[in-house]
């Protein structure tokens, strides 16, 4: 390998939001860079400082963009670095790279790579080590796309936050777990049309080898982790690869509780399999199940029905398994009516406290690439590509449901930090509804919910 003269070749690694997790998309891609004598740092900005100096030492300054809250938030700290360090390579990686690839390089970005982006790093930085050419000048380099197979490495977490940090799994007021979080595969099989997954991976996935996985989760819990979250899109997409990991985690470690994402179609097809995550420390299982409302499910081409959604809540009772829905509440189809159905339903299902607050408050986004797009039903209701926001403009044809929009938006975010409850934001949000309907459906007395300690949830909720 080729440095320049005396000088190592210097590779910093910037997260800005994971949900409240410590970022596996450093941690992977750290661990493949330092086995290649890269020297690396990882600097998660959503906890930690990003000094000055570290942004003026780095050869490659490489932003891992996982969702669109941490593309926007990444944007303030790339122009920064172009200010500090003109000569610095930029690039990005992870989900959003790819898809907004015309708006991040307007910003700054040199490389842009979608899809596995370990191999490619590596690939990278001995280009860019070995020939010199490190400054962002003249044509951009061609952007990486790779689905290819890896075989990966046990991440390296050494130098992000400690997991205390971190968000933690609530089971009472009083009780809470040090969070872990792991990855088993990448992609999804399906292709729902509003998924930001699909752009990318085009109903493929890639799995993370038994051995590594497991490994990464033996460290965390060395490092004081009590519940591990797992990160795949759909933890059911290959269950011949995904239940082996959990009973293995079960057997080695009993005391150990998790958490898993997986769609409405899967818990039915395969019902046979749920008893196992429920024996071997399955707290509770998140399933997008974006509405209730047929004809937005057919358009996101979710592979569900409102009745599928009801047989699944049925199966979770009578297993005592906790579900924990979520919604895409706001889009250009919500009338006050389904949105008030969908308020009914969750009280009449007992399901009101197992929603995170900002569930009834999530709108659409329809980001570049999104399959979406194919549909004139949509095509007919969007306006304009916004860069700034990475999604085409939309307005609900009835004013009203955009005017509840801002006012739950509102009460959502300032009623965490005012102290609400669950139930007391949920019953804010069915107050408002009444107001702008002009309503006077009252809000049962005494709803019938969950007892509350049996509703474990992770304390950073956003699902964007």
């Amino acid at each position: 390998m080729s440095h320049f003269p005396n000088k190592p070749f210097k590779v910093l690694l910037v997260s800005t939001y994971e949900l409240g997790r410590q970022p596996f998309g450093l941690a992977s891609p750290a661990a493949w860079l330092r086995e290649n004598e890269f020297s690396t740092q990882s600097i998660d900005a959503s906890l930690e400082s990003l000094p000055n100096d570290k942004l003026v030492e780095a050869d490659l300054i490489a932003f891992y963009i996982p969702m669109h809250t941490a593309t926007q938030l990444a944007i303030p700290i790339l122009k920064k670095s172009r200010q500090i360090n003109p000569n610095a390579h930029i690039c990005f990686y992870g989900l959003y790279a790819s898809i907004n690839e015309k708006y991040l390089r307007s910003q700054g970005a040199t490389t842009i790579i979608g899809g596995e982006f370990e191999e490619e790093l590596v690939s990278l930085c001995r280009k860019i080590s070995s020939n010199g050419q490190l400054k962002n000048k003249g044509e951009p380099t061609r952007p990486f796309m790779s689905l290819k197979k890896q075989r990966f490495k046990i991440p390296d977490r050494s130098d992000l936050p400690n997991l205390a940090q971190y968000a933690k799994l609530l089971i009472e007021d009083s009780t809470s777990k040090t969070t872990g979080y792991v990855e088993t595969t990448r992609g999804c099989m399906h292709k729902c049309r509003h998924c930001p997954i699909v752009p990318v991976y085009n109903g493929q996935f890639r799995i993370i080898q038994k051995d590594i996985v497991l490994a990464d989760i033996a460290q965390q819990i060395e490092a004081g982790a009590e519940h591990i979250t797992f990160g795949d899109p759909d933890f059911f997409n290959g269950p011949g690869h995904t239940l082996p990991i959990v009973t293995a985690l079960y057997e080695k470690f009993p005391w150990i509780t998790y958490d898993v994402t997986i769609k409405i179609e899967h818990l039915l097809k395969y019902r046979q399999l749920l008893p196992t995550l429920k024996e071997t420390g399955c707290a509770f299982v998140t399933s997008a199940v974006e509405s209730i409302d047929n004809r937005v499910l057919g358009i996101f081409d979710k592979g569900h029905t409102k009745d599928d959604f009801l047989k699944v809540v049925k199966i979770f009772r009578e297993l005592v398994l906790n579900l924990n829905p979520t919604f895409v509440t706001f889009t250009p189809w919500t009338t006050l009516e389904n949105y008030r159905e969908l308020l009914r339903l969750l009280l009449e299902l007992e399901l009101a406290e197992n929603v995170a607050p900002v569930q009834l408050a999530i709108r659409l986004l329809i980001p570049n690439g999104s399959k979406l797009l194919d549909l004139q039903e949509v095509r007919n209701v969007i306006g304009q590509f916004n860069e700034k926001k990475l999604s085409y403009e939309w307005h609900n044809p009835d004013p009203k449901v955009e005017q509840f929009y801002d006012q739950v938006f509102h009460l959502v975010k300032t009623g965490k930090n005012s102290g609400l409850t669950r139930l007391e934001i949920f019953k804010g949000v069915w107050e408002r509804l009444n107001q702008i309907a002009d309503s006077k459906e009252k809000f049962p007395e005494k709803p019938a919910i969950s007892p509350r300690s049996t509703i474990p949830y992770l304390n950073e909720p956003w699902y964007c």
